[in-house]
Formats: structure tokens, C-alpha cells, sequence
């Protein structure tokens, strides 16, 4: 197989496992970043089985286990009864693994940094695409400069990324986002492998997770959530910290401890969301994977690994279809089913704990903890959480093995 020079934009997480996995097929690979120093953002997530599986097949899996908390259960609770609780055990000897942002993106990153096939080019913000003779894009910034031709790029610069922006696709801000700060783990009476939550109808929502440590550090940490309205941001910072904390205080009085480390406002970062799904995630010669591809609301927990996943069918399709104008279909061939299943779950899931409705949370408290216990829910809501669902292997053994080695 020829080596291809392939463009890369964005060092995130679906960014970097592609540049791994393309580069140890071979091929010549360039990580475009428009930070002068690339970093992660956001707090912790839960890296499910499936993403896992991508990060041992990169080599990762050890230095995640180390830096990350395992997560046995997710459990949540609404006026004293609980409505949601999800057990991996359900699934057998499988797991799922609570880390920092900064931990998945420093293995990431070290590994790319070590790889001979990829270079990084940093403090390119891309502004869009030039076609040279025969269709080869070259990648152009903000300020004019321009690098490329190349055989092939992978558009991994997140949702709002400028590369398909124009792509059919039904784009939507979602209600509700949430406020979230990385304190010190407050211990008992939090699980330390558990996702907790607490609701209030669907307008509230609070959460603590175990994410470990950050990359390279000792002090154990937990992520404290608390859903809230983008345009009532500037409101709740004006009514300062202490009515804040009294609001928690009467959801979840147990997360006293927790909030007792946030001392300042700055420390809570709004995240807003939104939903979009490419209807064709790519054009001639251009893949588009991760967030730029499929966002959503954070309620199943698969962004991270959706596109760890996504990285994952476009090298073992770039493995079986070298040609740079056949492998981004045959990438999206290989996702549609699974990534369309998920956005219309997290869809339907998220008005039930996000949203003004006073009758979806009810029906959520009547229903869901009885649906949950009936027989095989268990290890259906296990197998939906762990993402899956609707998913089936992407080539042969020999081919993945090749591709991902």
C-alpha cells in the first residue's frame, strides 16, 4: 500500500487516536491545531467498553487504568427514589473507566508525539479547504497560509468546526446545559465507582464522578455538574455562591462536601450543547468524525468514545480501502447504523432529565426503576450505556489487526 499524506485537523480526542492509528498503517500523517500548545477542555467522562477497546488496541489501556477510576454503577434519584440505576456488572467481566480530560488527552498525546509518521503543525485555526488538480485539498487558515495538497484530510475539529459547516444536517442548541468544576474526591459517603446523580424534576440536575487524576498528577478528583440554561448563566452568577450552594444543599444535602470545593464562581465553567448529525459525513477526498460529525446531549455519555470509535472504522477503512476517494465512504458505511441509533437515543433520553416538561420527569420517576428490573433490562440499559448497542465488528481480525497495531 502507497504511503498517503494525510491532514488531520484537531487534536482532540478523535483527532489524535485517527493520527495513531493512520500513521501506524504507514501513512505520512500532519496533526493541524490552532493552539500554539494543544490542551484539553472539559472535565471528566466515562471512557465505556467500547471506547476502551479502541484505546487498547492504540497501547493506551494501561496508562488510562492508572490515571482513571473504574465505574462499576450509574445510579440517580429523584425525591427519595431512585430512577436510574445501571450496572456494567449486568454485561460480566467488562468495564468502564471514569477519567480526567487531561488524562485521556495527555496519553493520547504523548503517544502521537512519539509516533515517527505524524508531524504537528500548530497555531493553524483553519478557515476552510482548496482543491488543487485532480481534487487534493489543502487546508487554509485564518491568516492565508496554506499547507497541503494532500491525498486525503479528517475533519476532527469539533462541532463548530468551519471544514463542514455547510453539510446537510439538522443543527439545534439544546434547553439546558450544565455548570461544572473539578474539586478534590470529598470521599464517603460518594462511591468512588460510581456515576451519582440527583434530579428535581427535569429543570435540576446535579451529579458527582470519580475521574481519577489528572494527567501526570497524584491528587485524586471528582467532576461536579449542575444542569442550568445558558442564558441563565450571567443570573446565577449574579446571585452569588451562597444561594447557590443553598440550592444544592436542598436537592442533595449530602453534596455539601463536594461543593465545599468550589470557593470561587470562576471555578464552574458553563457547557452549552447541541444536536447534530451529518446527514453524509463526508465529500470527496474529506472525513469528517467526533463532534464536527455527531454531537449531541452528554446524557448516554458517548461523545469521547464515539469518536474514539470513529477513528477507529476510518483507519481500518483507510486499511482495506487505501484509495483516499473510496475510504471516507466506506468509513461512514461502517458508523451510520451505530452513530444514527445513539443520536436518536440520546434524543428521546434527554427531554426525560433535561427540560421544562412536568410530565416526561413523572413518567420517568412512575416507570423507569420497576422497567429496569424486569427481566434482561438489566443488561439492556448496561449494554446501551456501554455503547454496544447496534454495534458489529468493522473488518476481519488480520485487517484490524494490521490497522490498529
Amino acid at each position: 500500500m502507497a504511503a498517503l499524506d494525510i491532514a488531520i485537523a484537531g487534536a482532540g480526542v478523535g483527532g489524535l487516536a485517527a493520527a495513531l492509528g493512520l500513521a501506524r498503517l504507514g501513512h505520512r500523517v500532519v496533526l493541524v491545531e490552532k493552539f500554539a500548545e494543544p490542551r484539553p477542555l472539559g472535565s471528566g467522562l466515562i471512557l465505556q467498553p467500547t471506547g476502551l477497546g479502541v484505546l487498547q488496541s492504540l497501547g493506551l489501556i494501561d496508562e488510562i487504568r492508572a490515571h482513571g477510576r473504574r465505574i462499576h454503577r450509574l445510579f440517580g434519584k429523584s425525591g427519595g427514589r431512585v430512577v436510574l440505576d445501571v450496572a456494567y456488572a449486568a454485561l460480566g467481566d467488562v468495564e468502564a473507566v471514569a477519567v480526567h480530560r487531561s488524562a485521556l488527552f495527555g496519553a493520547l498525546f504523548s503517544a502521537v508525539e512519539r509516533e515517527a509518521g505524524v508531524s504537528l503543525e500548530r497555531g493553524f485555526e483553519v478557515a476552510g479547504l482548496e482543491r488543487y488538480a485532480g481534487g487534493r485539498p489543502a487546508l487554509v487558515a485564518q491568516d492565508g497560509k496554506r499547507i497541503g495538497p494532500f491525498d486525503l484530510v479528517v475533519d476532527a475539529a469539533g462541532a463548530r468546526s468551519p471544514l463542514s459547516a455547510d453539510f446537510p444536517a439538522r443543527r439545534r442548541a439544546l434547553g439546558y446545559g450544565a455548570i461544572w468544576a473539578n474539586v478534590p474526591w470529598p470521599g464517603a459517603p460518594f462511591d468512588q465507582g460510581s456515576l451519582e446523580q440527583r434530579y428535581a424534576r427535569a429543570h435540576a440536575m446535579t451529579g458527582v464522578l470519580p475521574i481519577g487524576r489528572r494527567f501526570g498528577e497524584a491528587e485524586e478528583l471528582a467532576a461536579f455538574f449542575w444542569s442550568i440554561k445558558p442564558e441563565r448563566f450571567a443570573d446565577w452568577r449574579a446571585r452569588g455562591l451562597g444561594r447557590w450552594r443553598d440550592d444544592v444543599a436542598r436537592l442533595w444535602p449530602e453534596a455539601g462536601a463536594v461543593v465545599d470545593g468550589v470557593v470561587d464562581l470562576d471555578q464552574m465553567i458553563l457547557a452549552a450543547y447541541g444536536h447534530h448529525t451529518l446527514a453524509r459525513p463526508y465529500r470527496e477526498r474529506l472525513a469528517v468524525i467526533g463532534d464536527a460529525a455527531h454531537a449531541t446531549s452528554p446524557q448516554l455519555g458517548q461523545g469521547a468514545n464515539m469518536a474514539l470509535l470513529d477513528a477507529e472504522a476510518l483507519t481500518a477503512a483507510v486499511a482495506e480501502n487505501p484509495d483516499p476517494e473510496r475510504a471516507p465512504e466506506a468509513y461512514a458505511r461502517a458508523r451510520r447504523a451505530h452513530v444514527r441509533l445513539y443520536q436518536a437515543m440520546s434524543a428521546a433520553f434527554t427531554p426525560f432529565y433535561q427540560s421544562d416538561s412536568r410530565v416526561l420527569p413523572a413518567l420517568r420517576d412512575w416507570m423507569f426503576a420497576p422497567v429496569s428490573r424486569a427481566p434482561g433490562m438489566d443488561r439492556m440499559l448496561a449494554a446501551l450505556v456501554a455503547g454496544s448497542v447496534g454495534r458489529k465488528a468493522l473488518s476481519p481480525p488480520a485487517v484490524r489487526s494490521q490497522a490498529l497495531r
